[in-house]
């Protein structure tokens, strides 16, 4: 890599950085070039050369989240075995990573989805997209617990998949906006007893 292309990269890395923290702490939609400029002592228009439009910078924070998400919730949970194991493993670590003090753990996502519920666009059908990848996953783990004889064969993945992710995000409302030092005890408990009405009798 010659020096150029390592200060370039450098440089988008910054601006990356930067756009997470405003967007965590203000929403995704309401990172601004011009405020970007400010924050990084980059000038607006070596940022828009190197991400281009609002939208496509939107994109790429969205990008580096889940890429941040995906080492710490999912990678560790994969090397678990398959099944209820990981899927307690995603749970609590989502749960843990939503209850950090630190800004950068805000769910982009479920801020996203109330920022863009009613406004249509290239945004909003991004955010669509990486919860509907995530709850993919939870499916997905949920059927090898089915499989693995963990779960009960009439399990209904798609309504498991919908309460676990109620659970968060009441997690999230309690812990961001109530302050409730309580929340992650209470979700806990009611994840526990969520999964024991799912799983089979010959599971201890």
């Amino acid at each position: 890599m010659d020096t150029l292309t390592a200060k370039s990269e450098a440089t988008f890395a910054t601006i990356i950085e930067a756009a997470l923290d405003m967007a965590a702490a203000d929403g995704i939609g309401k990172l601004s070039l011009g405020e970007l400029a400010k924050r990084t002592g980059i000038s607006k228009s070596g940022i828009f050369s190197r991400v281009g439009s609002l939208e496509a910078l939107q994109e790429a924070v969205l990008d580096e989240y889940d890429r941040r998400f995906a080492a710490e919730i999912m990678l560790p949970a994969m090397e678990l075995p398959r099944g209820l194991p990981r899927l307690n493993a995603m749970v609590t670590r989502w749960s843990e990573r939503a209850c950090s003090e630190s800004l950068r753990n805000a769910c982009l996502y479920t801020a996203g989805a109330f920022e863009f519920d009613d406004r249509a666009g290239a945004v909003r059908d991004r955010l669509q997209q990486g919860s509907r990848q995530w709850r993919a996953s939870l499916r997905r783990t949920v059927l090898q617990a089915m499989e693995a004889g963990q779960l009960r064969p009439d399990t209904d993945p798609e309504q498991l998949v919908y309460e676990i992710y109620s659970l968060i995000v009441g997690l999230l409302h309690d812990t961001r906006f109530l302050h409730d030092d309580s929340a992650l005890k209470h979700m806990q408990r009611a994840f526990n007893r969520l999964i024991s009405t799912y799983k089979s009798f010959n599971e201890a």
